[in-house]
């Protein structure tokens, strides 16, 4: 017996009576069971998120069928909408430079089933990291990066991602600024981990800062990388409690650690199309 097929479907208007009703009325009649359903009304905007997860348990029909008839549906609500087929993992690229602890992270994740994604290659511009992706088998590029080839690598950059038909870019550490030109063809697709709780700390030695100001609380921002350095939409935030204890070495260990948990979280969020980017924010269906 073959298992029901899993899709999600998001979806995005103006706020107005009888969406739910339509959509959810046009997924009964295919054959389709919602397992879970999220929706939000963003008051100041007047616009309409709507996250479903459903299966499709008639032979009738299939997820191309389903996509086909859904926009005669949702014309009239000039909708934004997408369904993503479950059973498809999202093509992933990690970029890395020489710290290993959110590349190792995430492929531990990936490894134990956690993340449903498909690592299409590790670019880095250092060769530190190689011996991490040869181990798990996984492409390895080295892009050397300086202020006078930036322009060329990133050109083989986006040939990378497009050959391997790349849907996320992972900036796991990779400590290189990307040029407004790429950032706007990553728009929406590319994911960066500030060791800082934003608004904060910038700058090369984030820790060292805060340890200087004595603080009590620090933290690590995942958000979509925008031509805004560290500007981007926040997707996750992870924070831990400190004090006056802890030393500069011990307040750099803490914040592997919530950098870590940040930006798995934001990659699970996005894999599992739970993340609509709108402005300069994001809604977030956990």
């Amino acid at each position: 017996m073959s298992h029901p097929k899993e899709f999600v479907l998001k979806a995005s208007c103006y706020a107005t009576s009888g969406i739910v009703a339509t959509v959810s009325t046009y997924l009964a009649e295919h054959g389709c069971y919602i397992s879970e359903m999220h929706q939000y009304d963003d008051e100041e905007t007047q616009r309409f998120f709507m996250r479903a997860l459903c299966k499709i348990e008639s032979d009738d029909n299939t997820i191309d069928s389903i996509r086909a008839g859904l926009d005669d549906q949702v014309t009239k609500f000039n909708m934004d909408w997408n369904i993503y087929d479950m059973g498809e993992p999202v093509k992933v690229l990690l970029m890395v430079s020489k710290f290993d602890h959110c590349l190792d992270d995430l492929l531990y994740r990936h490894r134990k089933g956690e993340l449903r994604m498909d690592i299409t290659a590790i670019v880095s511009n250092h060769k530190d990291l190689r011996p991490m992706a040869e181990r798990e088998g996984i492409r390895f590029i080295h892009l050397p990066v300086t202020k006078d080839n930036k322009p060329e690598q990133e050109a083989a950059l986006m040939a990378v991602v497009e050959e391997t038909q790349t849907d996320l870019v992972v900036l796991a550490r990779y400590m290189q600024i990307l040029s407004d030109s790429l950032c706007k063809q990553l728009q929406g697709r590319a994911i960066n981990i500030h060791h800082s709780f934003l608004p904060g700390f910038k700058g090369a030695k984030p820790y060292h800062q805060a340890h200087v100001r004595g603080v009590k609380l620090i933290g690590a921002t995942a958000h979509y990388v925008t031509s805004d350095l560290d500007e981007g939409p926040i997707i996750e935030q992870s924070v831990q409690p400190v004090d006056h204890t802890y030393s500069t070495d011990r307040l750099v260990a803490v914040g592997r650690d919530t950098e870590t948990v940040a930006l798995a979280t934001a990659v699970r969020m996005h894999l599992e199309h739970r993340v609509f980017m709108y402005g300069n924010k994001t809604v977030v269906f956990k």
